[in-house]
């Protein structure tokens, strides 16, 4: 079976996965869930097994680990009608393939130069930012404190700028300075979103509001980390992160 093959497979197996979770009863949904993350771990070491070497078997297997339970506690939050579901399925099943091209690029530039990683770069940026949307909106829609959100927003932002700041450079380790930026962002955006605790938000544009921070940070330092972080960048990716912020604070305060 081609890689191709097996990509369409995984990402079927996973999207009629997402739909067998509606089917959990509430009491064990986020059970569910973490064993719903389980499987597609290992479906997708199953299908990217061959180019995985090194560190490149955890970096690897940290979106296909967060990206399906990401959608599939953001599934419970949509209204109970048929085209809502359907589009999210479509859309997550597109993304799952997607996400497994992405990893397999990112695992053979590992080891050869290839002329697709600027494409890589760009849909794992895109899920990156899509995973944490999902699962930070999914921490502050549980109502707990500003010091739990703060904690678990940095546990959620921890693994994803270890594996964006990684897949910068794609080197066959990880090195001390992706580990310490990582813990400093991180650590910065539980802050932030012990801030946001505190303002009259809704969980979704709070969790826009943290995902916009990883969104300006991550793309920062990756630009850095391949030395192209120009001053046309830099106002790029701030004045995105300013209209964020007053849209936010527009839909709150309006």
């Amino acid at each position: 079976m081609t890689k191709r093959k097996k990509f369409v497979l995984v990402s079927s197996i996973l999207t009629f996965g997402l739909i067998g979770l509606q089917f959990i009863p509430l009491d064990r949904r986020y059970e569910a869930i973490i064993f719903f993350s389980g499987i597609s771990v290992l479906l997708s070491a199953w299908s990217l097994y061959s180019d995985l070497t090194g560190v490149s078997w955890f970096t690897s297997m940290i979106l296909p680990a967060l990206y399906p339970a990401s959608v599939g506690l953001f599934y419970f939050l949509l209204p109970v009608n048929v085209f809502s579901r359907v589009v999210l399925l479509s859309l997550f099943g597109i993304g799952m393939y997607a996400l497994l091209l992405t990893e397999n690029i990112y695992a053979v530039a590992a080891n050869r130069t290839i002329q697709l990683v600027r494409a890589a770069h760009a849909v794992g940026f895109l899920l990156t930012v899509i995973t944490a949307i999902f699962l930070i909106g999914t921490v502050f829609g549980l109502r707990l404190s500003f010091l739990a959100n703060g904690i678990m927003v940095a546990v959620i932002l921890w693994p994803l700028f270890i594996k964006g700041l990684w897949s910068a450079t794609i080197q066959k380790n990880i090195s001390g300075t992706i580990w310490m930026y990582s813990a400093v962002l991180a650590l910065v955006g539980g802050e932030i979103a012990m801030f946001t605790a505190f303002l009259p938000m809704t969980p979704l544009v709070s969790a826009i509001l943290v995902s916009g921070y990883l969104y300006v940070t991550l793309g920062l330092m990756q630009q850095q980390l391949q030395e192209r972080l120009f001053s046309k960048t830099i106002q790029e990716y701030v004045w995105v992160g300013i209209i964020v912020f007053l849209a936010a604070l527009l839909v709150t305060y309006r």
